[in-house]
């Protein structure tokens, strides 16, 4: 079994910052793993065991974070955390500046640092100067999209009419600045820069907490109205898609984001291997809803227990319909926990050839452990509405030493997501439009 990686990544462009007056119908962006040679995180003195035990403990605070916004009547916005998974570069301004920043599906409104700082915190490259950019323009406190934030995400400049906006996260961080419209450039894989004049972000003057250095702020690609998605959705056809490599941890591995109508897979059938289910619609906007009908261990399927949050009904676990996320920004699959002892105890009895095992960090549910012998795993399938994914070893399990293995799923009492080591080696394409997420199995890093 192929080692897995952790699915954090840099999005490096080439190509000079010129701005382009043409959109083309599709473009393809290259990303970068977070823990590849070729990030500017690349720590080589971190084992995988290290980098595996941190992306799990980002996956379980990332996890409640998501219970925390969804339980809250006032959303404090639409990101559920501040350390992030993914960073994206993009151009900014006329003339443009390039900056570094996290890049997150959990998030809508965009925002960077800008001067004149109130307060900022330290970061490596420089910071956005508003007043050296002749595309800079503020947002109305009356305007449209500054009423698109949530009362407790907005706050108004009263003599000069100037809307705020005001983000506070789980651990502490926060961002307030000004809502404002921008020219955002990003360089396609063809390397010719592609720019979107009015595009609507956050001017972040006073920024602190957990931040990186590396990063300038945060780039919304949720499905919320503010998001650099849903603000680009005309000039990309409403079509986007991401197909993650498990080898995008070394130099070798290539993973990209698809923007643009020809981005997601052909129409389902059985010749293409094609898979969709549909998009569940509900508040928030931001996080993207599928239903979850059963998961299958070999021959034994499992309906699935788990309810989803419905904030019209009291904050209730309720619904079943849109009763999980599914989230590029989350390590593992987390799984209702009255469905996991279920599943769990089925994963254990079709393991083969290794006995069951304490993982020593504490973190995941079910080890294995084969001394020498080869682990016989079961093929495990996931049934959302309409699609059953049928997972490979690496979207499963963990190679978490020579002799031992994990499964990559843990239980939860909190909201239910579908994580990233089970989307590897997938095209995952999201038509918001026709509302529907289709799966394509493919080796992402040889088909871009």
């Amino acid at each position: 079994m192929a080692t897995p990686v952790l699915l954090c990544f840099f999005i490096l462009f080439s190509g000079t910052l010129s701005s382009s007056s043409t959109h083309p119908k599709n473009f393809t962006v290259e990303l970068i793993h977070r823990d590849s040679p070729l990030s500017p995180l690349y720590n080589p003195l971190n084992t995988v065991t290290d980098r595996l035990n941190a992306a799990f403990l980002r996956s379980i605070s990332r996890s409640r974070r998501f219970n925390n916004q969804l339980s809250q009547t006032d959303l404090q916005s639409g990101l559920i955390g501040a350390d992030g998974e993914f960073f994206m570069s993009i151009a900014i301004g006329t003339p443009p500046m390039k900056v570094l920043a996290i890049a997150d599906t959990g998030s809508d409104l965009t925002w960077i640092q800008c001067k004149p700082c109130q307060q900022c915190y330290k970061e490596n490259g420089p910071i956005f100067d508003k007043k050296k950019s002749s595309t800079y323009k503020s947002e109305a406190c009356d305007s449209r999209n500054c009423h698109a934030l949530s009362t407790s995400e907005r706050g108004c400049d009263e003599p000069n009419s100037i809307c705020k906006y005001r983000y506070s996260y789980g651990d502490q961080s926060f961002s307030k600045g000004d809502v404002a419209t921008e020219t955002i450039s990003i360089d396609s894989a063809s390397g010719s820069p592609v720019s979107f004049p009015g595009t609507v972000f956050g001017c972040g003057y006073n920024n602190g907490g957990t931040f990186d250095e590396t990063g300038s702020g945060i780039i919304g690609l949720g499905g919320g109205h503010l998001s650099l998605i849903s603000q680009l959705s005309s000039s990309i056809s409403n079509k986007f898609s991401y197909c993650l490599s498990h080898k995008s941890s070394t130099t070798n591995g290539t993973s990209v984001i698809n923007l643009g109508a020809n981005s997601i897979p052909s129409s389902p059938s059985k010749d293409s291997g094609v898979v969709s289910t549909p998009l569940v619609d509900k508040e928030p906007l931001t996080y993207y809803y599928l239903t979850l009908e059963a998961i299958s261990v070999g021959k034994k399927k499992i309906p699935y227990t788990g309810s989803a949050y419905n904030p019209n009904d009291g904050g209730i676990f309720s619904e079943t319909s849109g009763n999980i996320i599914i989230d590029s920004g989350t390590t593992l699959t987390l799984l209702d926990s009255g469905f996991f002892d279920k599943f769990g105890a089925a994963v254990e009895e079709s393991v083969t050839g290794a006995k069951r095992v304490s993982d020593p960090q504490g973190l995941l549910s079910h080890c294995f452990k084969s001394g020498s012998a080869e682990i016989g795993l079961p093929e495990i399938t996931v049934h959302f509405t309409g699609a059953d994914v049928r997972l490979s070893p690496i979207n499963a399990f963990l190679r978490m030493s020579e002799d031992m293995v994990c499964l990559s799923m843990i239980p939860t009492t909190d909201v239910a997501i579908y994580g990233n080591f089970a989307q590897m080696d997938f095209l995952i394409g999201y038509d918001l439009e026709a509302r529907t997420v289709s799966f394509q199995r493919m080796d992402c890093s040889t088909n871009f």
